[in-house]
């Protein structure tokens, strides 16, 4: 009797729990479940793209699903650093006699860009290209593509606030430092140390991601408060800065919902899957950023040059 009165009670304290635990357990375990879609099955076998459920398919099919991750973004990597390559070369020879006030300063802002597209397109090539040789490597190329996305992230911000600040050096060290050690830093140390690469961390890790991509945010609105919307996106190409942004969350939108493998059943699993246009608009976004660069030090150094 006791037992059969208890139950009831049971049921109803469990049913009983405040609002705030159940919002806070919808927050982990979304970020659970976009931690878990980004690090796919690593033991040999593909995933299916209706389903999502590890399968095991024939060496054929497995390089056919891989092919476009890889070759899209270490043709990428190729590119930028290429690029790279030809603006540090035409520098001395055609750049710095026709902006007169350019420094190096300037070099190395659009070098840690160029770096961070390289080394971000080229761990991901490695990664896709290495991910079904066993699980150890697969482990160890999902360490690495974390560690590209760090870089390309940093990567994008230095030029960015470096222009945006310019005119505010203190301002632009504190943000940059709070982007490159604090957000940067923390998101290398969780992708490469195995204590915070455990399912407990997950939801962690998804958070700490995310807040390096929305670090830029602040120094941005703080820089419209100064500027307004008109002279901040010519000190640093804001406008396509956003564009780069909203392509960037675009894929990372379309990847998550698995479209359009979901909605139409198997006709994905070779080509033109989520991950593949994923890729693409990874692409996208980075030269949208370099174009965005162009124009910024273009606005510092043109014949008429920034006022401060």
């Amino acid at each position: 009797m006791a037992s059969a009165t208890s139950e009831p009670a049971l049921r109803r304290r469990r049913g009983s729990s405040p609002p705030s635990a159940g919002s806070s357990n919808t927050v982990m375990n979304t970020a659970k479940s976009i931690e878990k879609r980004l690090n796919p099955p690593s033991s040999g076998r593909g995933t299916s793209s209706q389903t999502g459920v590890a399968t095991t398919p024939s060496s054929r099919q497995a390089t056919a699903q891989q092919s476009v991750n890889i070759w899209s973004h270490l043709l990428g990597s190729l590119v930028f650093s290429g690029l790279g390559f030809i603006t540090y070369w035409l520098y001395e020879s055609a750049i710095k006699p026709r902006y007169t006030s350019a420094t190096g300063a300037d070099v190395l802002a659009f070098g840690c860009f160029f770096v961070g597209a390289f080394v971000c397109l080229g761990m991901s090539a490695t990664y896709h290209a290495l991910t079904n040789h066993s699980p150890e490597v697969a482990r160890w190329g999902n360490k690495l593509d974390y560690s590209g996305i760090v870089f390309l992230i940093v990567g994008s911000y230095m030029p960015a606030l470096y222009y945006g600040f310019n005119c505010l050096p203190g301002l632009m060290r504190i943000y940059l430092s709070m982007v490159n050690l604090a957000s940067g830093g923390g998101c290398l140390v969780v992708s490469w140390f195995e204590h915070f690469r455990t399912s407990q961390w997950r939801p962690y890790r998804a958070m700490m991601f995310v807040s390096l991509g929305l670090s830029g945010v602040v120094p941005v609105l703080h820089g419209l408060t100064i500027y307004g919307y008109q002279s901040l996106n010519e000190r640093m190409g804001l406008n396509w800065v956003i564009l780069q942004g909203v392509l960037y969350i675009l894929g990372a939108a379309i990847y998550a919902a698995r479209w359009p493998e979901r909605s139409r059943s198997s006709k994905f699993d070779i080509w033109g899957s989520s991950h593949q246009i994923f890729h693409i608009l990874i692409l996208f976004a980075a030269a949208s950023h370099l174009y965005g660069m162009a124009k910024a030090f273009d606005y510092h150094h043109g014949s008429l040059g920034a006022k401060c």
